[in-house]
């Protein structure tokens, strides 16, 4: 397999993910990276400022008077209600989702039910699984794990909320570089699955887990079990032609490749599936 293939193997399961979170102009050729210490770090509160320029002065006073009830008031009702106030600001007049994440999250904290830490985790999941910047999917993937650890220590048997948490080492910690946190995830789940061997979102995130860390035969196997189980999941598809490109076995791969074409149907993806099987067939 040639060293463009190899770079290249997340090119289209990443593509599926940005297909379903409406980001398809995002550049698609996602590596591997080799394990590296990210010694930047994202600035939420600096973000959000650098960002004020563009609010109207009426917007802005509206803001800060929130922001004054969070630094003057030491009732965690009257702080959960302006935190949830700057959210629905920053979704809804603004769109600045960042923010959004930030106040959801942090009113989750404050209000620390199961029900609202969930939410805000599964936000930050969600975000980070089409994050493009190195930065910000380090930052999303810590939010998001706090958030998981948080709500499984108020229920530690919801298997759901051990698979989110798996989620963000696979999806966050680990694509951003270091194998280690991979494997976090990955334990994570093995926990899972040997308590139900049938929980097929588990045995998913094995497989893509698998994958992203390189264990290709393992990852078959698991994206194999869910396929046979799902059929028409396409995202077990993707990661599973993706990881028989990665391993070498061009027909497979090929093979997998055009059913996720003739599952998806989008034009941007299937050019970048047709590419791709041209590609393996050189």
């Amino acid at each position: 397999m040639n060293k463009q293939l190899t770079l290249s193997v997340l090119a289209l399961s990443a593509l599926l993910l940005l297909f379903w979170l409406g980001k398809t102009t995002l550049d698609t050729k996602v590596e591997v990276k080799a394990t590296e210490k990210i010694a930047e770090k994202f600035n939420i509160q600096s973000f959000i400022d650098s960002n004020r320029k563009d609010i109207s002065i009426g917007l802005l006073n509206e803001i800060e008077s929130y922001e004054k009830i969070l630094a003057e008031s030491t009732l965690n009702e009257a702080k959960i209600k302006a935190l949830n106030s700057l959210a629905i600001i920053y979704n809804d007049s603004f769109s600045l989702p960042e923010a959004y994440l930030f106040y959801t999250s942090s009113a989750a904290k404050l209000d620390n039910s199961e029900k609202n830490l969930t939410f805000a985790a599964q936000l930050f999941l969600n975000q980070l699984r089409g994050e493009q910047d190195e930065l910000k999917l380090d930052w999303e993937s810590g939010e998001a794990i706090s958030l998981y650890d948080k709500a499984l220590l108020l229920n530690p048997d919801n298997d759901d909320l051990k698979i989110g948490l798996a989620s963000c080492f696979i999806f966050g910690k680990g694509r951003n570089g270091d194998p280690q946190e991979t494997m976090k995830g990955i334990q994570q789940l093995l926990g899972v699955v040997r308590k139900d061997s049938s929980n097929m979102k588990a045995q998913l995130l094995l497989g893509i887990g698998g994958y992203v860390s390189g264990q290709y035969d393992k990852a078959v196997s698991r994206l194999l079990k869910v396929v046979e189980q799902q059929p028409d999941n396409i995202e077990a598809i993707a990661f599973l032609a993706d990881t028989y490109a990665a391993k070498g076995d061009k027909t497979e791969a090929i093979k997998w490749y055009r059913l996720s074409k003739r599952l998806v149907k989008d034009d941007h993806y299937t050019k970048e599936v047709d590419a791709r099987i041209a590609e393996l067939e050189k």
